[in-house]
């Protein structure tokens, strides 16, 4: 097994060379830069963004400074920004440099805060780890019972009707579920129950232990639920349809003829062999609600959380944190993928990979 994990992390530094090679590739002819939209911004308004920080804001407001409303911009001003964001260097020279600052976890300060990239991450990490945290284990709370009851009773009416609605769990999209439930439960038409945004209220500070984690529980809710409807129905199927194929083995009719109690065959039989897919499946699970919904559901209810900084990235075109997110969010699914084998050989250790492999 320690052979196998080894390839597998050695093969993580090709792998995210390649992530970053294709997006740095499709950056170099995506129209609308960044020298595109300061360059915009001053001829609609007369000023470089206010929220620009570094060399290119400084760049930016001295040339501002003697721009007196000329239709075009002057080449001096366009070649200093160049220089200032390093465009002009030649794209290989910019990848080579943004590959071994990468390495070491230098990811630059982003071009329109004030603020280094990694603390950008740290500072929005915690609220997509509540997203993605409390969806998942909310998920295995509820599917897996159900799915065992569903496999227990499969084709009896109780079956039927739950089906139906984790099928329209299933259908119904995460951002649409989340306005439905702005609409119902957070004072959109009908229950003002729950808060319109954010994940705490503005005198958190000033409350108790107690009335903290009221207080964080009170604004996660909704979203949470909103995160959790796709996953949910998923894993309560897989559940039900993992048991279904284990009950139907031999073993099962073996220790069933030998008078062994129905609850038994169950638990102490069926469940290790029907549950390996479902809980070495955990991490994986946990990376895709952390990344699938968390810029929808953080754009609707207003949390200040990785996805939504990697939208709000995306549209200005601070490639800094577009490229910092992408190379933490490609590690993080390599590793997750490595931390599921392991939970395979926890699980079941029957399972060898470096047999496979071979």
């Amino acid at each position: 097994m320690g052979a196998y994990i080894l390839r597998r992390l050695l093969l993580i530094i090709p792998t995210l060379v390649g992530i970053m090679l294709v997006n740095f590739t499709l950056t170099q002819f995506v129209p609308g830069g960044p020298i595109e939209q300061i360059a915009a911004q001053i001829q609609g308004e007369g000023d470089v963004f206010r929220n620009i920080s570094g060399g290119g804001a400084e760049a930016g407001q001295e040339a501002a400074s003697g721009y007196e409303g000329a239709r075009g911009l002057p080449p001096e001003f366009i070649a200093q920004l160049e220089r200032e964001f390093g465009f002009d260097k030649p794209p290989v020279e910019r990848f080579l440099t943004m590959l071994w600052n990468y390495l070491r976890f230098d990811f630059g300060t982003s071009w329109f805060r004030s603020i280094s990239v990694i603390d950008l991450v740290v500072e929005k990490m915690p609220v997509s780890i509540t997203l993605g945290l409390w969806s998942t284990l909310i998920a295995y709370v509820i599917s897996i019972p159900l799915g065992i009851r569903k496999a227990v009773r499969d084709g009896s009416r109780f079956d039927t009707w739950t089906s139906g609605l984790i099928i329209m769990a299933y259908a119904i999209p995460a951002f649409l579920f989340a306005v439905l439930l702005m609409v119902l439960f957070a004072g959109g038409s009908y229950w003002q129950i729950f808060p319109l945004r954010g994940l705490t209220s503005d005198n958190f500070a000033d409350l108790s232990t107690w009335g903290q984690i009221k207080d964080y529980a009170w604004h996660a809710t909704l979203p949470v639920l909103a995160a959790t409807i796709s996953s949910f129905a998923t894993l309560t199927l897989l559940t039900k349809n993992s048991f279904l194929d284990e009950i139907n083995k031999q073993y099962v009719m073996t220790a069933r003829a030998k008078g062994l109690a129905e609850r038994r065959v169950l638990y102490g039989h069926v469940f290790r062999n029907a549950m390996l897919i479902v809980i070495a499946g955990f991490p994986a699970m946990f990376l895709g609600v952390f990344f699938g919904s968390s810029i929808l559901i953080e754009t609707i209810f207003s949390l200040d959380g990785l996805g939504r900084l990697g939208f709000e990235a995306a549209v200005q075109r601070d490639y800094p944190v577009i490229f910092g997110t992408l190379y933490v969010f490609g590690l993080m699914s390599l590793v997750v993928g490595i931390l599921s084998d392991l939970m395979y050989v926890f699980v079941d250790p029957r399972i060898d990979f470096e047999k496979r492999a071979g």
